[in-house]
């Protein structure tokens, strides 16, 4: 009887270990494209008329550029200055009407711009290869302590981010000084608005400044249809040629 309790027991002991498994053959099985024709002709059929209206108006022109706006620049882009100059204009009517407040700077990421506007024809496709994310403007109420964050972020990464509304000079030991904002001295105790990306005021691009911010406004805005409308709204796409960062030399 001991015996067979003794067996029972590692029978059950056994039959409980987990099993393990091994591949022990590999099989594969061609399948033709030509059986899957039919089915996506019917897919083709379906979608083809959508295709065509959305092409259709992607590819109507509603703007002209006598120059291409690229992203090249040490400190400022062609595409960096008109980017961030439009998102201003046309985001500062709104805060206006909504919050009754005035929008002193606009900051995007250099990184967020994807493509350039080539000299010729503008049409809303050229909006989706520059802006291709779904970013949407955000406004944020920075206090002057947090813009000297900022300037300081723009020294240290030596990248031409899109800025508009401010401007000042790098020394010769790469310090800030003569920070302007509207034509005036940055004031340390004066609460700035700042127009950027729902992406950055979360602290992308290590913009962690923004996340220091007194207020917060969605202005359900997004970037992309900015520049459309930017577009709709006028004939002719030209770059400021405004220096917003100088470095003595």
């Amino acid at each position: 009887m001991k015996q067979i309790g003794l067996i029972l027991t590692f029978l059950i002991i056994f039959s409980c270990a987990e099993k393990r498994q091994f591949i022990s053959k590999i099989e594969g099985t061609k399948i033709s494209i030509k059986d899957t024709l039919k089915e996506n002709a019917e897919i083709e059929t379906f979608i083809k008329p959508f295709r065509d209206h959305i092409d259709k108006d992607l590819s109507l022109v509603l703007s002209f550029a006598p120059q291409t706006l690229d992203k090249s620049g040490e400190w400022q882009t062609p595409m960096g200055n008109f980017l961030s100059d439009i998102t201003l204009e046309k985001a500062s009517p709104i805060f206006k009407v909504r919050e009754n407040k005035k929008i002193d700077i606009c900051l995007l990421n250099h990184g967020g711009i994807r493509s350039t506007i080539p000299a010729g024809n503008v049409t809303a496709r050229n909006a989706y290869e520059v802006m291709p994310f779904e970013n949407s403007a955000f406004v944020v109420g920075l206090k002057g302590a947090q813009i000297l964050e900022m300037v300081d972020y723009l020294i240290s990464e030596k990248k031409p981010h899109p800025l508009s509304g401010m401007n000042f000079t790098i020394d010769k030991n790469n310090k800030p000084k003569d920070i302007y904002i509207n034509n005036k001295l940055l004031d340390s105790n004066t609460i700035y608005y700042v127009v950027t990306s729902d992406y950055l005021i979360n602290g992308g691009d290590n913009m962690l400044f923004f996340k220091k911010s007194v207020a917060v406004y969605d202005l359900d805005y997004k970037l992309r249809n900015i520049i459309i409308d930017y577009f709709k709204e006028n004939k002719n796409i030209i770059a400021s040629t405004t220096i917003r960062i100088r470095k003595e030399n």
